[in-house]
């Protein structure tokens, strides 16, 4: 990823290596160069506003060099830009601030075209647990015969973060911040609350969860059927 915000640079980058991706990141067009000599990407998430060099000229040439995929990323989604993106060698576009899991979907879709049968890192979308399958980009949940349980926009949004961090601890202030949008004090129960409607609604024995199991002085954790000791 080439960007020349920083705090960008690294919260992707922190977000895709989570994933299983190998990523490589670069603050200008020359950096980029550097790397892609050394290192040839499968993938180049490119900024359009970098300094001192044109990110939509800089996509043509990275295309007729490298032959790599490029997803440019552009902090206003102008459509004279965007075209011109996808005329110099552009695969997609996605504008700021976009959503880490919208971006995740575009970079396998775009990983698929290019290169057929490619294994899908993150995967996608679609984590399995028990006969529950949740696809995160469409924050669906539905069983093996396809039937949805009923669930709270609060129910949801916390099943979300944790399948999004599937076998990884949660924070209840991870879970606070990214679900409720609002203040909160540390004596907020509200996530246990769901926690325990999502466990009875999901779970064979709420008392003894399988799957929504609590990260001791952490948060909570989803744990999903490859990682669950039988």
């Amino acid at each position: 990823m080439v960007d020349d915000d920083p705090e960008i640079l690294d919260a992707v980058g922190e977000y895709l290596e989570l994933r299983r991706f190998r990523v490589s990141l670069a603050g200008d067009g020359k950096e980029l160069e550097q790397i892609l000599k050394k290192d040839p990407a499968c993938l180049v998430l490119l900024d359009v506003g970098l300094p001192g060099a044109d990110g939509i000229q800089l996509a043509g040439q990275i295309k007729s060099k490298y032959n790599c995929g490029i997803i440019m990323v552009t902090g206003h989604g102008d459509p004279e830009d965007r075209v011109l993106g996808l005329e110099m060698g552009a695969d997609d576009y996605v504008v700021k601030p976009f959503n880490f899991r919208e971006l995740l979907a575009r970079i396998n879709s775009v990983l698929r075209r290019i290169s057929p049968g490619t294994q899908e890192f993150g995967d996608a979308s679609l984590i399995r647990f028990g006969k529950w399958q949740f696809d995160v980009v469409k924050r669906s949940l539905s069983d093996d015969e396809g039937c949805s349980p009923e669930l709270s926009a609060g129910e949801l949004d916390i099943l979300a973060i944790l399948a999004d961090n599937a076998n990884t601890a949660v924070s209840r202030h991870t879970l606070l911040d990214e679900s409720s949008h609002r203040d909160w004090s540390p004596l907020d129960r509200s996530i246990d609350v769901r926690i325990t409607r999502l466990r009875k609604k999901l779970e064979k024995d709420p008392s003894k969860p399988s799957y929504i199991r609590t990260a001791r002085n952490i948060g909570y954790i989803l744990r999903t059927d490859s990682s669950i000791e039988h």
